[in-house]
């Protein structure tokens, strides 16, 4: 009993009545709210300011009046070398009490999130502000803004094109911002567009005051294997590649460098000025006006190939003055060719003037006057029926043009090209390449032409057939082919006869057949058109008419004989004589004896 009364007297004991301090609870709770009075309020996840109390080699101690001190990293304050106690620094509270009762706060933390709300307030208001080029990444520059690494685009550093980035690292720019991605916090800045405006007025008033024939100062902005793009301050004009020099230009940079300055003239621009034409050769004299008044055709130049064509190439004998030397003046020869067959780009050629127009700036020019012309002495040469070796050089289907020489070309007709053979083509007879024999028949030095022959080397052998194959003689022949209804005869010497279907009739009423061997009479011989019509029928006929001339070991042959027609051919003409270059003499000495016979 005495147990539970002592606890229930310790339950009934007042104890906020017991001050130790020697203050009531009343005075202590009065004491209490005055000391929270004297604390800041506030809230995690938000920015505050507070003051540096001490900065250490690792740590700065900040206040910012909580019941603790904050405690951030000096790395944090980097950016800050003169960081001392008493400065005002902004910091993000993460945390107001840790597991040991300390306050978490960030100085990196609260820059960010202020940078932030910063930038997006410079992007609605179009601010300018600045920032520091941090390094060179691709396409562009790292720059810091308030504290965020926002991206500068090569484009956007200036208007003209930059070719080195690192120039600008390490160095405090202007900007503004112009794009921000929000979901990756991403932020774009542009110095280009601060110049812009500036430049945009100062284009006006360029344009405003343009004129043709204007002479203004530029610099080379751009080069392109067209033509060059000048900046006349803040307006951009291209002068053309032909505009650049009156002389031959491969490539612009053979004349102009970047950031160059020059003097330009305006040629034309467009209603809107928007594109602007420009020269640079129009502020030098044309150097057709500086050319020699002593100059005349027939003087010979010496100059350098700049260009080549198949009809021809363009030589410069001085700088902007050219001549065309056209294939056909490179060499006396009259086939064709091309004119790199004769020279290239880069050569020194010495020519002769032919034309020369200065009004109008053109000139021709030639290199085989240099040369003797091989038709100056043509009679002398190349005189009626002398003899010579030229080579085939192309086909006509009237003819065969040959080369005597290097721009002596003649014509052997085809009727001029063998006294017996029937030739339908002149590539029957030769081929392209041969080396032949001619005679010359006629020269026409005016026109330039020769006519030439190769049967002429050679006797008429239809001056002696015309005396063996007279009209009404009778010779033993074969029939070999029928054509036309005609049956063709070969008879002695290689000749080669007609004889009509109704001269086939053999005496027994059948008709001759290839193959037979029989006698055949002249009934007509044409010298000019070498032909001879041949009868069987008329042998027998008349019947007295005998063979004037035996074909000399010719085989007897009976109508029916049933050799091949290439075994009686052959045998034929191995055994009588032909009319060869060399058995013309033999035929002469025959035409003699008959003659003396009659």
């Amino acid at each position: 009993m005495a147990k539970n009364t002592q606890l229930q007297g310790t339950a009934d004991f007042d104890w906020d009545a017991l001050a130790l301090d020697g203050y009531t609870l009343v005075q202590r709770s009065e004491m209490s709210d005055v000391y929270e009075n004297t604390l800041t309020s506030i809230n995690e996840k938000e920015v505050v300011e507070g003051t540096v109390v001490l900065v250490t080699k690792k740590e700065v101690i900040i206040n910012i009046g909580y019941k603790s001190e904050g405690v951030v990293a000096a790395s944090e304050f980097r950016y800050n070398p003169e960081l001392k106690a008493g400065d005002l620094v902004d910091v993000y509270v993460e945390c107001q009490e840790d597991k040991m009762g300390q306050l978490v706060v960030s100085h990196r933390t609260a820059r960010m999130h202020k940078a932030w709300l910063r930038v997006n307030d410079v992007l609605r208001t179009g601010e300018v502000i600045t920032g520091f080029v941090k390094c060179r990444t691709k396409g562009g520059l790292i720059v810091d803004v308030f504290g965020i690494e926002a991206f500068l685009p090569g484009s956007q550093i200036d208007v003209k094109p930059i070719r080195d980035y690192d120039v600008y690292v390490g160095k405090n720019m202007e900007f503004k911002v112009v794009k921000i991605n929000q979901e990756f916090r991403n932020v774009v800045v542009s110095h280009k567009a601060l110049i812009e405006a500036e430049l945009e007025e100062q284009k006006k008033q360029i344009i405003s005051g343009l004129e043709k024939g204007q002479v203004l100062e530029g610099t080379v902005k751009n080069i392109t294997s067209y033509g060059v793009f000048i900046d006349l301050g803040g307006v951009d004009g291209l002068i053309h590649i032909t505009d650049l020099s009156w002389g031959r230009v491969n490539h612009p940079e053979e004349i102009v460098e970047l950031d160059q300055k020059l003097n330009v003239v305006i040629l034309d621009f467009d209603d809107e000025k928007k594109r602007i034409a420009l020269g640079l050769k129009q502020l030098q004299p044309h150097p057709w006006d500086a050319l020699s008044t002593e100059l005349n055709i027939g003087d010979k130049v010496q100059g350098k190939v700049v260009v080549m064509a198949d009809y021809g190439a363009f030589v410069e004998i001085a700088a902007g003055v050219e001549g065309l030397i056209h294939v056909s003046e490179m060499s006396w020869s009259q086939h064709l060719r091309s004119a790199q067959d004769f020279m290239s780009v880069g050569d020194t050629v010495e020519a002769v003037i032919l034309t020369l127009d200065r009004e109008e700036r053109k000139m021709s020019l030639g290199i085989k006057q240099l040369m003797p012309d091989p038709w100056a002495n043509i009679e002398g040469k190349y005189s009626v029926a002398s003899k010579h070796n030229a080579k085939v050089r192309n086909f006509t289907n009237f003819g065969v043009f040959v080369e005597l020489e290097e721009g002596v070309d003649g014509l052997i007709h085809i009727s001029d090209l063998s006294w017996q053979k029937k030739i339908k083509h002149p590539s029957e007879f030769c081929k392209v390449g041969d080396d032949m024999q001619v005679v010359v028949l006629e020269i026409d030095r005016e026109n330039r032409r020769i006519s030439l022959g190769h049967k002429q080397l050679e006797e008429n052998p239809w001056d002696v057939f015309e005396t063996i194959f007279g009209e009404g003689s009778v010779h033993q022949g074969t029939i070999i082919e029928n054509k036309d209804k005609s049956g063709i005869v070969s008879l002695p010497y290689g000749v080669e006869g007609i004889c009509p279907a109704k001269h086939l009739r053999k005496e027994d009423g059948t008709n001759a057949k290839i193959e037979d061997t029989l006698d055949f009479k002249v009934i007509e011989f044409n010298k000019e058109s070498k032909k001879i019509v041949v009868s069987h029928t008329r042998t027998y006929e008349e019947g007295e008419d005998k063979p004037t001339v035996a074909p000399k070991g010719a085989a007897k042959k009976s109508a029916n004989a049933g050799s091949p027609t290439s075994q009686a051919v052959k045998a034929n003409n191995q055994n009588i004589e032909k009319s060869t270059l060399g058995d013309l003499g033999g035929l002469a000495e025959l035409k003699e004896k008959m003659e003396k016979g009659k």
